[in-house]
């Protein structure tokens, strides 16, 4: 059974970095791809970053780009969100998902872990 845990978060101040873990067990993710979300209060979940398992190809969104890093180290099955200069806009709650090659949809999730960026 899959199971991932996020790990990392916290309350930062403003301009602070910060860097979200994600332990991903009970397969092997060969030719999968780990992604991370971000839910704010009162708004819907949305994509923040995507990694490949094999190549360790990244996919951002545009309004993280430059920001935010994602890494992943395969013999611990861990995937990393860096997040440097964090803002506010940055508070909530960041779940990691992991999904098939080629699957359009992200077939497990975490729990998520929150992040709160004070002003």
């Amino acid at each position: 059974q899959v199971r991932l845990e996020e790990s990392g978060g916290g309350l930062v101040q403003a301009g602070a970095s910060l860097t979200l873990s994600c332990a991903a067990s009970g397969r092997t993710f060969t030719n999968w791809s780990m992604g991370w979300f971000r839910q704010a209060p009162g708004k819907e979940r949305e994509f923040v970053a995507s990694i490949t398992w094999n190549l360790g190809t990244t996919n951002y969104a545009e309004t993280v780009k430059g920001r935010i890093t994602i890494s992943r180290d395969r013999p611990t099955s861990t995937v990393y969100l860096q997040m440097n200069n964090v803002n506010p806009d940055a508070t909530a709650v960041y779940y990691c998902a992991t999904r098939r090659g080629g699957a359009r949809d992200y077939h497990y999730w975490g729990r998520g872990t929150q992040v709160t960026v004070s002003s």
